[in-house]
Order: C-alpha cells, then structure tokens, then sequence
C-alpha cells in the first residue's frame, strides 16, 4: 500500500511516497489517503482525513502559460483592413 508524506506544516512532499506491507503501521508524518491530482499544493488535514489547496491564487497563476502572440495570419488581417481603411478615405477625400 501506497503512504504519501507530509511536512511539519501538512504540505504533501511529492516524490517521498513510500510502499508498505498491508497491515503494517503507517509512519508519522505520512497517510494512506492519496492527494488528489488537481491541487497544486496538497494540504493534509488529519481530523477530516482530508487534502485541500493551500496554494496562493499568485502561486497557480505562475503556472499558467503567458498569453500566445497573436499569430501571422492574424497580423496580416489587421494590417489589410487599415490599409483598406486608410485607402477609402482617401478615395473620399479625392473625390470630394
């Protein structure tokens, strides 16, 4: 069975799970229950038996990917509709 470790402060320590005979005495400072995938700083609550986030909103937004650059096509469309723009007014204003 599968125990997974935690810190002074109930942080999960990924990467410090240890195997364990069934039956035998899970170690101090680990659980059996397994931190849910989607957390991005597991927090152990050992009176529920439960995992919640602990992680700042600053700390999951770091790991979200910087805006993409709007790509070439994209560019290349802005740039001909304000030449297009830009060549009616002058057709107006020649004309007038």
């Amino acid at each position: 069975m599968w125990v997974y470790k935690f810190n002074d402060e109930f942080i999960w320590e990924a990467g410090e799970e240890i195997l364990i005979d069934e039956g035998e005495e899970i170690p101090t400072g680990y659980t059996d229950i397994q931190p849910p995938n989607e957390l991005y700083k597991a927090k152990f609550d050992p009176k529920t038996k439960t995992w919640s986030e602990s992680a700042t909103q600053e700390y999951i937004d770091s790991f979200q990917p910087d805006p993409l650059p709007p790509d070439d096509v994209t560019f290349l469309k802005k740039q001909v509709a304000m030449l297009t723009l830009q060549v009616a007014q002058l057709q107006r204003g020649g004309s007038s």
